[in-house]
């Protein structure tokens, strides 16, 4: 069952700038746990929002910050209602450069920020907080689960791309920190997360010691949560809300009623 949710748009101080972000949370008084959602390479947008108020729906204060605001505020891109890349080839030319200059180090900057806003938020319970990522933000919720262990009790991430890789800053080289659980849910189809990535992620976190689940959805592409993009998988989609829910409804504390 689902509650009415109330979203607004946010400014987070960071220490390079300005982050703006959109909240969501139960139409109510109350505090809820938190999480910190993770956008994709398109940004944050009218579907990512929606995305968010159902998991608000489900009794969370969501945080969907604009990871990419030293861009512009959202949305820095001029997309079409319906994405389909391969219809506009020229989108990857603009969207790249863009995140490619969102630095590891510039984003545990953020992160900080992000994490700090919502454990000052009255929305927010006291405790550590969940977080969720697509695309891009699957690597983000992956490095900030290390960066930040005491503050995250739990991190999934969704169609991810160059988890584990032979890079210095690979996010896979994070697991040696993260105390949280985690859950991966990988593309079958994405050439960006081929099986020997998977396979390094899944024996670095399990030799880690990290409390962790991967599973591939077959037949799925890259994006497949997104009903804006031409990757859209409903069955997919569905699966992961419940792979996701499971995980946060597990691990986030809820409020003491008297």
């Amino acid at each position: 069952m689902t509650t009415a949710v109330r979203g607004t748009t946010v400014d987070i101080a960071t220490e390079d700038g300005i982050a703006d972000a959109y909240l969501v949370h139960p139409d109510d008084d109350a505090p809820h746990p938190a999480v910190l959602f993770y956008m994709d390479a398109f940004g944050v947008r009218p579907h990512l929002k929606a995305m968010a108020d159902r998991l608000a729906g489900a009794g969370y204060t969501v945080l969907v910050p604009n990871v990419i605001y030293r861009a512009g505020r959202a949305p820095v891109f001029d997309l079409p209602e319906f994405i389909d890349p391969a219809a506009r080839p020229e989108l990857w030319g603009l969207i790249a450069p863009v995140v490619q200059a969102l630095t590891p180090e510039m984003a545990l900057r953020d992160a900080a920020a992000y994490l700090g806003w919502l454990a000052d938020s009255p929305r927010t319970v006291a405790g550590p907080v969940g977080i969720t990522g697509y695309c891009m933000g699957a690597g983000l919720a992956l490095r900030t689960a290390g960066a930040f262990p005491e503050r995250v009790a739990a991190a999934a991430g969704f169609h991810a791309g160059r988890l584990a890789t032979d890079a210095p800053d690979s996010p896979h080289l994070a697991a040696s920190r993260i105390t949280g659980e985690l859950y991966f849910g990988h593309a079958d189809e994405d050439a960006s997360m081929p099986p020997e990535q998977m396979d390094l992620l899944d024996k670095t976190l399990t030799e880690a010691g990290v409390r962790h689940r991967t599973e591939v959805y077959k037949g799925a592409s890259h994006g497949y949560t997104q009903s804006d993009t031409a990757a859209y998988d409903a069955e997919a989609a569905e699966r992961h809300w419940t792979a996701l829910l499971d995980l946060l409804n597990r691990t986030l504390a809820r409020p003491t009623t008297s």
